[in-house]
């Protein structure tokens, strides 16, 4: 499997990104997974429904299925942020994995970068980041050797992820 992260810092596109590389890779007949950071508690499940209630009266895991999805919940007994590496352990293999947000962990990245937003980019300084995706190429602060695309031109995107898929195969090994 291949894992690439989409990191930058919030309202700068990373979502919008993501749904635009999924069909592109999709199209190309490849199975595309997402893990998606955040940042405060949130809450997929429904108030007063069975899985809540499981979760209410203290399962630590609760899995749903039915013939269409499987979702599964864990609650943890101790505050904490499992690690990217933790979460690709729990995914079913698949061609891609894109990883939204964790712009500090050890997998390759593509940094989404805005210039009207002001924010420090993290490539200078973020061995990770292997390619950025902006609205003003022009604008970046620092020179760079990193390939740099248009962010409103996600297959340019897409096909330089396919075309270097070996950079971005996930080891688990490595990280295990």
């Amino acid at each position: 499997m291949n894992v690439v992260g989409i990191c930058g810092p919030s309202g700068v596109g990373k979502t919008t990104l993501l749904e635009q590389l999924i069909p592109l890779l999709k199209a190309r007949g490849l199975r595309v997974s997402v893990i998606k950071h955040a940042h405060h508690a949130f809450d997929i499940d429904t108030p007063g429904k069975d899985t809540w209630r499981h979760r209410a009266a203290g399962a630590f895991e609760v899995l749903i299925a039915s013939g269409q999805r499987l979702a599964k919940m864990r609650e943890y007994e101790v505050e904490g942020h499992p690690s990217v590496h933790q979460l690709l352990a729990e995914l079913i293999d698949c061609d891609w994995v894109l990883v939204e947000g964790y712009k500090h962990a050890d997998i390759p990245k593509v940094e989404v970068w805005r210039a009207a937003l002001g924010d420090a980019p993290l490539y200078p300084d973020e061995p990770y980041v292997v390619a950025i995706a902006t609205d003003a190429t022009a604008a970046l602060p620092v020179p760079t050797a990193r390939p740099v695309f248009d962010m409103a031109r996600p297959d340019a995107l897409a096909s330089f992820l396919v075309d270097t898929a070996e950079r971005f195969h996930y080891r688990p090994e490595i990280h295990g």
